[in-house]
């Protein structure tokens, strides 16, 4: 991994050099924290950012129930540390009975980045099996123009087969508030269509169900969470198509940022605004029976 200074006002963002695509990433402010301040953290120091939002999302869309085995997907990404570290709080402090287990793929990583996640992992003491699925390799040899989307519906595929035939009947993400946001603003600017990230969706292939704990998690709070406990979480994994990224979600994220300067709810209301869609205001809609009009009830 390719490490370039780019200070920002806390000293803290770097760029990642992959191939010719430069991604920024988050750097820890302190050292290393002990196991034992980083899992406090969670409860005390970001309770209202972290757990509390976590537990909301949690009872809200009814995630986890009696009898669940959730695998937990870690890409070594800092949401999906944050994600596994908050079940394992959540395991101590519920009295649901469930049970949780920990699943990484490595899809092609690189050596530095694979060792990274390694190192995370034991720190974190987040028991994780870690097991090989070449599809960086197979994606850019499939769709080599643009690999990403292919990337992402393999990806999927993998751990919901892994995460089945460990048991489970429901795999974990760590989708965050703002990737919800962005999705949906992304859907309408570059798809013509109004959409979001679901909390929770059963999978049309699998027998499981896909739920996105950090719904209401902002990932303000999860860079914070990272850089002041000391954790260097992967950034950029893929080897073969960062530079063939679309730049439409950071395009998205930085209109956003725009907006919030004039409007610092203006991601809580456009996720109140998918929670109250008025039916008899809108032009057309589409179901499983197909699409509809708003003349057929004109």
């Amino acid at each position: 991994m390719d490490l370039k200074n780019l200070k920002n006002e806390n000293g803290s963002v770097a760029s990642t050099k992959l191939g010719s695509a430069v991604c920024k990433t988050v750097l820890p402010i302190v050292p290393l924290q002990p196991l034992e301040i980083i899992e406090k953290s969670i409860q005390k120091k970001y309770r209202s950012e972290l757990w509390s939002p976590f537990i909301h999302a949690l009872k809200e869309y009814e995630m986890v129930k009696d009898g669940d085995k959730i695998a937990v997907a870690i890409s070594g990404g800092k949401d999906s540390l944050l994600l596994s570290k908050l079940f394992q709080e959540l395991k101590r402090a519920s009295k649901t009975d469930f049970e949780v287990v920990f699943i990484s793929m490595n899809p092609g990583f690189n050596e530095v980045n694979l060792k990274n996640l390694k190192k995370n992992l034991n720190h974190l003491n987040i028991p994780c099996e870690i097991y090989e699925d070449n599809i960086f390799e197979v994606a850019e040899r499939i769709a080599k123009d643009y690999p990403c989307y292919m990337c992402a519906k393999m990806r999927r595929g993998s751990l919901y087969t892994k995460a089945v035939s460990l048991g489970c009947n429901k795999l974990a993400l760590g989708h965050h508030f703002d990737d919800v946001v962005e999705t949906t603003l992304m859907s309408m600017f570059y798809m013509g269509k109004f959409e979001t990230m679901l909390p929770k969706l059963k999978s049309d292939n699998y027998d499981i169900e896909l739920i996105r704990p950090l719904f209401y998690v902002e990932e303000k709070s999860i860079i914070k969470w990272v850089k002041n406990n000391g954790i260097l979480p992967m950034n950029c994994g893929c080897t073969v198509a960062a530079s063939k990224t679309s730049s439409k979600r950071r395009e998205t994220k930085e209109l956003i940022a725009q907006l919030i300067k004039d409007n610092p709810d203006i991601k809580k209301r456009i996720v109140h605004s998918m929670q109250n869609v008025n039916l008899e205001k809108i032009l057309g809609w589409k179901d499983s029976t197909g699409k509809h009009s708003y003349l057929e009830n004109y």
